[in-house]
């Protein structure tokens, strides 16, 4: 063989002087590394016959010059192109030369590179990873003699990170991480490419470590600018491995999403690979048609007058070509049957995974239904709790139990907050929610949340502080139902872990954009005990909190994930700064749209903190619910208010009421027996279409919207709710009703 590739070289070389490359004149230095960078180009367009010749042709007129550079660099492209062809021996032949030249150049950041490259064969062929592991380190070590720039030893870094994550040992992998981490971050003109390996290095790495979350995040983010960038090979290897994150985390929904997701993406890749595979099959099948040809016409010259013996060497070329061709079909038909099987176990696993998704939706979805009933059966006593209670405090005569009424309210509204926060937490892993857009009021928001600590703030002896930046609008519309929730939490999490302090709310707009859009920023401050670094990140964990030695209240652990969940829906995150005995201050950015189209008379109402009305003695409102507890809280808040009011029970009697009395409003509850709020509001619009109906129910809104507002409802209050915010909400429709 090795007498075979000698003749193959000369005639390569005599074949290339016929085609002019070598000229009667001296050749120059200059015009070799021209022939070097046109190596590259012949291997990429799979011309193996013109790369090999080519290579030969430098090194013979390198070693002329002495100049080892350029006979080193011949050798390595020698090198390469057998690599490219699967041919892991002659690979590594030529790499060899090409580090004896490169040392007698002494030019380490050549050294260095021949070292990564020899590692690189190793590492693709797969033949032997711990000699590709000690190459890699040698070009490292040689590297940092030689001055060589990041981006040179970058390749060599990762490949290290590469060899140990494959041999499962990610501490010895950790610290070429970091440092390929702090070179591609320092350095805005580094390929992409180099980022995408290094956080698929990365989400491998945590695998290993079973920190599956942030695997699954470094994972994500390297498939995106894969496919951004077009480079199809990461993206499938980034996909593979997301999809093993997600299976380890037990988020299967997102493990099938993800198989699916990489499958496309190899049928992608293979196809361009077939291609490039038939391209390099036609182009390897023309070099071995060029090398029979030069062997034949070398032997022709040598032995002219040895007719036999050329004879039978012919016949031996053509029984090694046909050993050849029988070989590759042997290996053809292999790789096909054990693609086959490949196709089949992927089958079977994909029918698994399946049922697995099948199985997963008819849970998510058992679940979902159990927390909308228990959601309901909840609110509904809580809201006569809620009721009462806020009915009881402001009764004069009950004074001396005030304080106990104050306890009583706060440990209900404490129920429900819960009640809301397992519901979003449910809603948001079933990603079931999104955001709603209805007009509200900054001011008269952050006063709500402010004042439902009240009980709280006494207890801690803290106080609160509002600053609101006066650029920002008043009247905005949006989702404020979750813009509370998450101030609720991050305001009471301030409360819960703070004494004798200040809990600061600070909004401040930043900017404006093109779409009328306020970009504004919220901060949340308290001079409390404060989070020590290593707990910033585990909070945001569900049921996951930093001890405290003192507080009544200790709470689930459930505010910061719903935070953070919540701020997803605004394509946004939560910002801390903390340490700890010097509180914390969590922070986030939304945008906030201004209400332009709500009528000057309606802008009044709302603007009102304690509704009240001068007429609404000639007020007649409907008030339809089953529940009596629930109808008689609703009918002492509005006869409180000097509003007139009437009870049915269902929705049969709210129709009879109807055609006979003459109502400015009606309270229409959802469940009810005999006939629900939604069927009787589709029968009392057949011939009064002008009534403001306004659903009161306890059912979720999410759940229930569309089919409340198709069915003919106004509004939707749900239960329980703020007095204030009821009474805004019953006058602005009366407002409405008045102006029409």
């Amino acid at each position: 063989m090795k007498n075979t590739l000698s003749f193959l070289f000369i005639f390569c070389f005599l074949s290339f002087s016929q085609q002019g490359l070598a000229q009667e004149t001296r050749i120059t230095i200059d015009s070799l590394y021209t022939l070097v960078n046109k190596t590259y180009t012949q291997q990429r367009d799979f011309d193996y016959k013109g790369a090999i010749a080519t290579s030969i042709f430098i090194e013979k007129e390198a070693l002329k010059a002495n100049n080892y550079i350029l006979a080193a660099k011949s050798n390595l492209r020698l090198g390469s192109v057998y690599l490219s062809m699967r041919d892991a021996s002659n690979s590594l032949s030529y790499y060899r030369t090409a580090l004896e030249y490169a040392l007698l150049s002494k030019k380490d950041s050549l050294i260095s590179g021949v070292y990564n490259d020899i590692g690189n064969a190793y590492m693709i062929t797969g033949s032997d990873l711990q000699k590709a592991r000690e190459n890699f380190e040698r070009a490292i070590e040689i590297s940092k003699r030689g001055g060589e720039t990041d981006k040179d030893r970058i390749a060599s870094l990762l490949n290290n990170a590469w060899v140990y994550i494959v041999l499962k040992e990610p501490l010895k992998a950790l610290p070429y991480l970091n440092t390929s981490r702090e070179i591609i971050e320092s350095d805005s003109n580094m390929s992409s490419l180099y980022s995408i390996n290094l956080d698929v290095l990365r989400g491998r790495y945590h695998m290993l470590r079973t920190n599956n979350i942030r695997a699954v995040s470094l994972l994500e983010g390297a498939v995106k600018r894969a496919i951004a960038g077009d480079y199809l090979q990461p993206a499938v290897e980034a996909q593979g491995f997301l999809s093993q994150a997600y299976q380890n985390s037990g988020d299967l929904r997102a493990a099938i999403k993800s198989l699916k997701a990489e499958k496309a993406l190899d049928e992608k890749y293979n196809n361009i690979i077939r291609e490039q595979q038939f391209q390099e099959a036609n182009e390897k099948l023309k070099l071995e048609q060029y090398e029979v040809a030069l062997i034949a016409a070398k032997t022709e010259q040598i032995l002219t007058d040895e007719i036999v013996a050329k004879s039978k060497q012919l016949s031996n070329i053509f029984i090694s070509a046909a050993a050849v061709f029988f070989a590759a079909f042997l290996t053809a038909f292999y790789l096909y049957g054990s693609r086959r099987k490949i196709v089949r176990k992927l089958n079977k696993n994909n029918v698994q995974l399946v049922k697995a998704k099948e199985e997963a939706e008819r849970l998510s979805k058992l679940k979902t239904q159990f927390f909308s009933t228990v959601s309901h059966e909840l609110r509904t006593p809580l809201y006569g709790v809620i009721g009462l209670s806020s009915i009881l405090l402001e009764d004069e005569k009950l004074n001396s139990h005030k304080d106990d009424l104050k306890s009583l309210k706060f440990s209900a509204d404490y129920l429900l907050a819960l009640i809301n926060d397992v519901l979003t937490l449910n809603k948001a892993d079933a990603n079931g929610m999104k955001l709603e857009k209805a007009p509200f009021i900054l001011t008269k928001l952050v006063k709500n949340i402010t004042n439902s600590f009240t009980f709280s703030l006494q207890q801690n002896n803290n106080k609160i502080q509002v600053r609101i930046d006066d650029a920002l609008p008043i009247y905005l519309i949006g989702d404020s139902v979750k813009l509370s929730q998450i101030l609720m939490n991050l305001v009471g999490n301030a409360v819960k872990f703070n004494e004798n302090g200040t809990i600061e709310i600070v909004i401040k707009s930043l900017s404006k954009n093109k779409d009328g859009l306020y970009k504004t920023q919220f901060f949340i401050k308290d001079n409390g005990i404060g989070i020590p670094l290593e707990k910033q990140q585990s909070i945001f964990e569900e049921f996951s909190q930093i001890e405290s030695n003192n507080y009544n209240y200790q709470g689930t652990g459930l505010g910061l994930p719903i935070v953070k969940k919540l701020l997803n829906l605004y394509n946004s995150e939560i910002d801390l700064q903390s340490s700890p005995g010097n509180g914390a201050i969590f922070s986030f950015i939304i945008d906030l749209e201004e209400n332009t189209s709500i009528s000057k008379e309606v802008l009044e109402v709302n603007a009102v903190d304690t509704p009240v009305m001068s007429v609404s003695e000639n007020m007649h409102i409907l008030i339809v619910d089953d529940n009596k507890i629930n109808q008689k809280v609703t009918q002492r808040i509005l006869e409180a208010r000097h509003f007139k009011t009437t009870l049915a029970n269902d929705g049969l009697q709210a129709i009879e009421q109807v055609q006979n009395k003459k109502f400015n409003l009606i309270l229409m509850d959802i469940h009810m027996p005999k006939m629900g709020g939604i069927e009787a509001t589709e029968k009392i619009r057949i011939y009064n279409k002008n009534i403001p109906i306004i659903a009161l129910t306890a059912v979720e809104i999410e759940e229930a919207r569309a089919r409340i507002i198709a069915s003919g409802m106004n509004d939707i209050i749900l239960k329980p709710y703020d007095v204030s915010q009821f009474l805004t909400t019953i006058l602005r429709h009366l407002s409405a009703t008045a102006l029409a």
